[in-house]
């Protein structure tokens, strides 16, 4: 049973990524809306544009089209009072012991499929009152709707698969599937440096001067070099210097504005650096817990078509499972903090 009514204005469906700044990850602080209509916090633009890893001089982050000065940047008071009244009912229902489904993107009041539908076409005409003097909005919030009337019918009759499942696994079973795979030099963000072995990847203090090209994430991300479509393998992240950070597999064709486990490709653990560790896959988020793991092992076999996450200890830990497709190449896949310098991720060597 859902919790209490946190306010007709906040639609039930609504998650934290749909309100998220796609350069810090979280929900949006003094929302900016470009010209283009794509938002981001004011701060971290600024930030972007000073760094000049965001393309062409002042342009949007996603589109890379033209943008105004920083000192023209106006906040998006109808985006901020969306942010705030999301936040307070996510404040509430926790406060209220609520059913924590309002902070997925799946429908919390439903009996049958036509129920749920019919709840989501409320909530939507409820934003879009809100928002339809915001032209900036337009197109996002149509293109939303269509998402968002197409995932219900299957949302609504399929449940959530099963991740509970093997019991851990030591190292020396690994030992003949380890990797130790390399940061792709042409991925990485202009934000971030990688060292001479291409296994340590760093937060810079100072943008890098790497042309802009499609091939490199706006974000601090990167991918691997290495690409796999059957067989299995395992790799080792230590995570111990990065505060914020995410690993996990994506294909290449990842679009570069994207976040890593927010897209059908890509798939990932993220700890958010408030003590909460996360799985992240198609904009679905999966709360594992409050420990923090030092080291991360990545489990993928292909060949049964699943993905494993592992705290390693003496004993790894599993964190989380899920089933995995490779329609496309998969690559170890990374995230970090951007506006924090000196963070790290290490691809370690595997200790059997």
């Amino acid at each position: 049973m859902a919790g209490p009514d946190p306010g007709p204005a906040v639609p039930v469906w609504l998650a934290e990524d749909d309100l998220g700044c796609i350069i810090c990850h979280g929900l949006l602080a003094w929302p900016a809306t470009l010209p283009c209509g794509h938002s981001f916090c004011r701060d971290c633009l600024k930030g972007l544009w000073a760094a000049g890893c965001a393309g062409p001089p002042r342009s949007c982050p996603t589109c890379r089209a033209s943008a105004a000065e920083p000192r023209q940047l106006r906040k998006n008071t109808m985006l901020q009072e969306l942010v705030d009244k999301y936040s307070r009912a996510l404040r509430q229902s926790s406060s209220d012991g609520a059913d924590l489904a309002l902070a997925s993107s799946k429908p919390v009041t439903s009996d049958t499929p036509e129920r749920k539908m019919k709840d989501i076409l409320h909530d939507l005409e409820e934003i879009q009152k809100k928002l339809q003097e915001n032209f900036t909005w337009k197109g996002a919030l149509e293109e939303h709707l269509q998402v968002k009337l197409q995932e219900a019918p299957s949302s609504s009759s399929h449940p959530l698969p099963d991740h509970s499942c093997p019991a851990p696994r030591r190292a020396f079973q690994f030992a003949q599937w380890a990797i130790s795979p390399t940061f792709d030099l042409r991925s990485h963000s202009c934000s971030l440096e990688v060292s001479e072995d291409c296994r340590v990847v760093t937060v810079s203090h100072w943008p890098q001067t790497h042309l802009w090209s499609h091939e490199r994430f706006v974000t601090c991300q990167v991918l691997c070099s290495q690409a796999f479509s059957s067989g299995q393998q395992y790799w080792e992240v230590d995570t111990q210097h990065c505060s914020h950070w995410a690993v996990g597999v994506a294909s290449w064709g990842m679009r570069r504005t994207q976040i890593l486990g927010r897209t059908k490709d890509s798939y990932c653990v993220e700890w958010k650096g408030n003590s909460q560790l996360s799985a992240w896959h198609m904009v679905r988020e999966t709360v594992l817990g409050s420990d923090r793991p030092k080291v991360v092992g990545i489990w993928l076999d292909l060949e049964e078509g699943k993905l494993a996450f592992y705290s390693v200890a003496d004993q790894e830990t599993l964190l989380y499972e899920c089933p995995v497709s490779a329609s496309s190449p998969l690559h170890p896949a990374f995230w970090l903090y951007g506006l924090n310098p000196g963070n790290s991720l290490t691809i370690r060597p595997v200790n059997v």
